[in-house]
């Protein structure tokens, strides 16, 4: 089945709206139009939205995309590990307070 652009399955499209780019796993129309099924968001577009890729112009992409997601990962890492050591250092704090009686008197 072929979009009326020359989107075909295992092309490669960028939906305009957003950016997100990807291969497309399927076609299917109605009476909205075509739609095409892209493999990175699993949703389907009209193909009236999306712009075709070369593959060098993909692969640009994909790359940035994921220099991007190591990027965020390592960025939550840090801030897992920031975490980490205020938690430890209020335990630490907690360990360390004065728990004699004179603190905790009785309410009765």
């Amino acid at each position: 089945m072929e979009a009326a652009n020359s989107i075909l399955k295992g092309t490669h499209v960028r939906y305009k709206g957003t950016g997100s780019a990807g291969e497309v796993l399927d076609l299917r129309s109605d009476d909205e139009g075509i739609w095409a099924k892209v493999d990175t968001t699993d949703l389907w577009y009209n193909t009236r939205y999306l712009e075709l890729l070369d593959e060098e112009e993909y692969l640009k992409l994909k790359s940035r995309e994921e220099r991007r997601r190591v990027s965020k990962f390592d960025e939550e890492a840090d801030q897992k590990q920031v975490s980490k050591k205020k938690v430890d250092s209020l335990k630490k704090q907690l360990e360390d307070a004065d728990m004699s009686n004179e603190l905790c008197d009785g309410g009765g």
